[in-house]
């Protein structure tokens, strides 16, 4: 392995003294930083404003239509994965917006919206097709 990738959750103690410290695929890495990447708000990494993703801005939102949220979450998600996770190519995307009904113990239903996102590409290094799915509810945000 070329580069060093870590697995999560990093054993920050061991890395700063030299111990062992468990590795990762690059595939693992990539999708560990797609991840990062769609449940971080803009504006919450002081290093770079633009790292993050649309989900937070609509989260709370009641916007009427799922493809206008569908076409922010996507078109957010396209641009930010294009410029910041740099070792994929031949990007394509698909984010679908459902509503479910979740019971919760002896609760109530509630209805929250469901974001389904995958992600294909090429991994540059290795020259393999790399495919990411993710699922997460919006309004509050969880996974």
């Amino acid at each position: 392995m070329q580069h060093k990738y870590y697995k999560l959750p990093l054993n920050a103690t061991a890395l700063i003294n030299n111990g062992s410290v468990e590795k990762s695929s690059i595939e693992e890495s990539v999708a560990n930083y797609i991840h990062l990447i769609m449940t971080t708000r803009f504006g919450e990494c002081n290093f770079d404003l633009s790292f993050g993703c649309a989900v937070w801005d609509v989260d709370f939102n009641n916007i009427s239509s799922d493809n206008k949220l569908r076409v922010i979450v996507s078109d957010s998600l396209v641009k930010s994965l294009k410029k910041h996770e740099t070792r994929l190519s031949n990007l394509e995307f698909d984010v679908n917006i459902e509503q479910e009904e979740i019971n919760i113990k002896r609760e109530k239903s509630r209805i929250k919206k469901s974001v389904y996102v995958m992600v294909k590409g090429v991994v540059k290094k290795t020259n393999e097709p790399f495919k990411y799915v993710e699922h997460f509810y919006i309004a509050p945000l969880s996974y």
